[in-house]
């Protein structure tokens, strides 16, 4: 039941941000659109923006859904876009409200969990260690959050398949050569 609730209140919100921005929708907004009391909005959620990171990390981790390996982590990538793109309207009027540093730090986790993952299965049986393999993740991490960022504040107007393309053909083997890098054998 609670994500049930929690996925309805998240559908009030994207309808009310069709209608008015972000900083103009309050919680009784929420709640009256969903049906139910303030206090079942404060049971799920501490404020406006707990809801708003909410949705942004289930839509992202729906997109990253199994996508987190080497040969994967493209279609991952074009699918967070592709989720950023199915809903525009929400993700644009967010940007606007709570600014590209609050979008950003939605983004970390989900993009982290991506990179991490094709960190992890590229160093296996190599000597290197978590906090090397968490600085390459993390450096890779925030290219790929500053061009999604950049996209949105460009009004996603570039083909997001062109984009990744671009992205896969600038790092293609270099993730292995930065685990070599840092190899300590």
């Amino acid at each position: 039941m609670s994500q049930t609730t929690k996925r309805a209140l998240a559908a009030s919100l994207k309808t009310l941000l069709l209608q008015k921005p972000l900083n103009k929708i309050t919680i009784n907004d929420i709640a009256e659109d969903c049906g139910i009391s303030r206090m079942t909005f404060y049971y799920h959620f501490k404020d406006i923006y707990d809801l708003v990171e909410w949705v942004c990390v289930e839509d992202a981790a729906r997109a990253l859904a199994g996508k987190k390996t080497y040969d994967t982590w493209q279609e991952g990538f074009l699918n967070i876009f592709q989720a950023v793109l199915d809903n525009k309207p929400f993700i644009m009027n967010v940007y606007r409200a709570v600014g590209r540093e609050r979008v950003e730090q939605y983004l970390n986790p989900l993009v982290h969990s991506l990179v991490l993952g094709v960190v992890e299965e590229k160093s296996a049986g190599m000597a290197v260690s978590q906090e090397d393999k968490n600085f390459i993740a993390y450096f890779y991490e925030y290219a790929f959050i500053g061009i999604v960022l950049n996209w949105i504040n460009d009004n996603m107007r570039e083909d997001p398949a062109v984009i990744v393309e671009r992205t896969s053909r600038l790092i293609h083997g270099n993730v292995v050569q930065g685990l070599n890098a840092f190899r300590a054998d």
